[in-house]
Parts: C-alpha cells; sequence; structure tokens
C-alpha cells in the first residue's frame, strides 16, 4: 500500500470519528450538560436550556492551603491596610451585575448571601482584630439599617395604623473595601511575600434628605475562612468570556487597584487621623508600597 493510500484511510478514520462526536453532543440533553452556581438574589434565575455555543462542564475549584511559616523564619513583616474604590476603572469587576457563572449579583451580593446561608462568618465593624462575630439581625441592620415607621389613615374604618416597612439593600451604596494585610520575608524562599488577613466592604451612608454623610465599614471577613466561598464564583473578563477567574484567584494574584491608607504604627492611625490632606495621604501610601518593594530588591542587589 502506497504512502498516499495510508495517508487517505487515516484522513477518512479521523473525519469519522470527528463526526460521530460532533453528533453525540448535538443530539445530547443541553439541560442535562448545564451546570450553573446558586442564585445570590431573588431575581437571578438559571437558565433553563444551553445558552451558548459549548457544552459547559463543571469546574471544581479548591483553594490552596496557606503556607504554613514558622515565626523563626520571617526575617522582616510589615502590616498594611488598604483600600479598594471599586469606581475605578480597574476596579470593574466589583460592580459587574452578575451573570450565571457570578450568581446573578454584585461582589457585596456574594459575600451577603454566604453570610445569610451560613457559608462565612462576619465580624464585628469596629474591630478588625476579629473578636467579635456578628448575628444575622445585626447585619441587615447596618447594611439597610431599621426598618420605617410610619402611621396612615385606613380609608374603609379611617383610623390610624401604624405601618413597618424594611428597606431594601442598595448594592450601589457600596463603593469601597478595606483589605488587612501582612507583608513578609521568608528566609526560606527569600522572597516578599503577602497574605491577606481580612476584608471588609464600606457602605456610604446618607441622610434622610439624601446628602451624604460618611462611609463606613459594615463587617469584616476573616480572609482564610472565606477562600472556599470565593473560589466558587468567578470574575468577569471584559477581553476574554473564556478567559475568566475565580475571585480567589482574583484576591491572590492582586488584580485590583488599591491605595494604602494606613501601615503599623506605634498609635494605630490612619494617615488621615494624622492630619495628612488626601494628598499627603496618597503620597505616603506611595511611598510604603516602594519601601517594600525597596526592602526585597535590596536583599538581592546589594
Amino acid at each position: 500500500m502506497s504512502v498516499l493510500k495510508i495517508y487517505r484511510v487515516a484522513a477518512s478514520a479521523a473525519l469519522l470519528m470527528v463526526s460521530s462526536v460532533g453528533f453525540a453532543q448535538n443530539s445530547s440533553d443541553p439541560v442535562s450538560n448545564f451546570n450553573s452556581y446558586d442564585g445570590v438574589t431573588d431575581g437571578w434565575k438559571p437558565s433553563l436550556v444551553r445558552d451558548g455555543v459549548y457544552d459547559r462542564v463543571p469546574h471544581t475549584n479548591t483553594p490552596l492551603a496557606p503556607q504554613y511559616v514558622r515565626e523563626a523564619d520571617i526575617m522582616m513583616k510589615k502590616r498594611v491596610w488598604r483600600e479598594i474604590d471599586i469606581r475605578e476603572k480597574q476596579n470593574m469587576a466589583f460592580r459587574y451585575p452578575g451573570d450565571d457563572y457570578t450568581g446573578g449579583g454584585y461582589f457585596i451580593e456574594i459575600i451577603l448571601d454566604a453570610v445569610k446561608k451560613g457559608k462565612v462568618k462576619a465580624y464585628s465593624n469596629m474591630d478588625d482584630r476579629f473578636t467579635s462575630a456578628l448575628t444575622q439581625e445585626a447585619i441587615i441592620q447596618l447594611m439597610i439599617g431599621k426598618p420605617d415607621t410610619f402611621t396612615i389613615v385606613d380609608p374603609e374604618t379611617g383610623k390610624e395604623k401604624t405601618v413597618i416597612k424594611q428597606r431594601e439593600f442598595d448594592p450601589e451604596t457600596v463603593t469601597k473595601y478595606r483589605v488587612k494585610e501582612d507583608w513578609y520575608i521568608d528566609r526560606n524562599t527569600g522572597r516578599m511575600q503577602c497574605q491577606i488577613i481580612g476584608i471588609a466592604p464600606i457602605r456610604d451612608v446618607y441622610n434622610d434628605d439624601g446628602t451624604y454623610r460618611n462611609s463606613q465599614p459594615v463587617f469584616w471577613l476573616y480572609y482564610p475562612e472565606i477562600t472556599s466561598m470565593l473560589a466558587q464564583y468567578e470574575v468577569f473578563n471584559p477581553d476574554n468570556d473564556m478567559a475568566r477567574m475565580t475571585w480567589y484567584d482574583f484576591f491572590q494574584n492582586r488584580y485590583f487597584a488599591s491605595k494604602v491608607t494606613k501601615v503599623s504604627n506605634p498609635f494605630d492611625l490612619t494617615f488621615k487621623e494624622k492630619g495628612m490632606t488626601n494628598l499627603e495621604a496618597l503620597y505616603e501610601g506611595n511611598k510604603v508600597n516602594e519601601q517594600i518593594f525597596n526592602k526585597e530588591h535590596d536583599m538581592w542587589v546589594y
């Protein structure tokens, strides 16, 4: 048999195999191949058909266990607090309204859904040392405030009655996230590493007339306790719908933009509490980032 005939036979067999596989996929039930995440909002519903050109397979994402570090192996450590402003372009993933991969909600709605379902534990917003856990009632009051109480007149009886109406949560009021992290040099690896300790959503508070009052953290989440939850929801990628990552990868690989607001100091004061202006605080935060970079750089250059 000539080489040309061998190539023809091989090509025909490959074409037959591909056609049979394609026919098997087209004839399969699209609903049985559908995989979706748990909905995090009441109005979100999964599609009942295969909404796409391919069969989505279940993605099992497991976060890596945090590396155990001995105290004797840490050469240098610096604790840093930073804020993520989700109104910046690089942080647009926090404001994505959601799809099948995200459960149909903002990042804050994913967190609240996990807290309500008991998947993660929320700690007091007044202490970033995670000393006291919050109940679901306390979290709801911090997020949406106390219910409105007003008196109306019954048009049928003409009598007054008291009506209590629960406010609805607006995810647009959460504009920032506060991150507490440790930067350290491990003598075993010889490089600077970062470990996120906690994350706190920051909510804007408004007066009754709609004017802005202040911003305050709602609660703190201990990062090692929420990594499993973060690995179950993906982050939107504006460049490629196939190249998506989980929220765990998003934080671990530091795809967010932020600014340093506080560094460990004897009086535990932020830059603003030290009397700095916004511009001075921004310069001081950039100075801290540069000092952390130079610590590792000087280990190998000098």
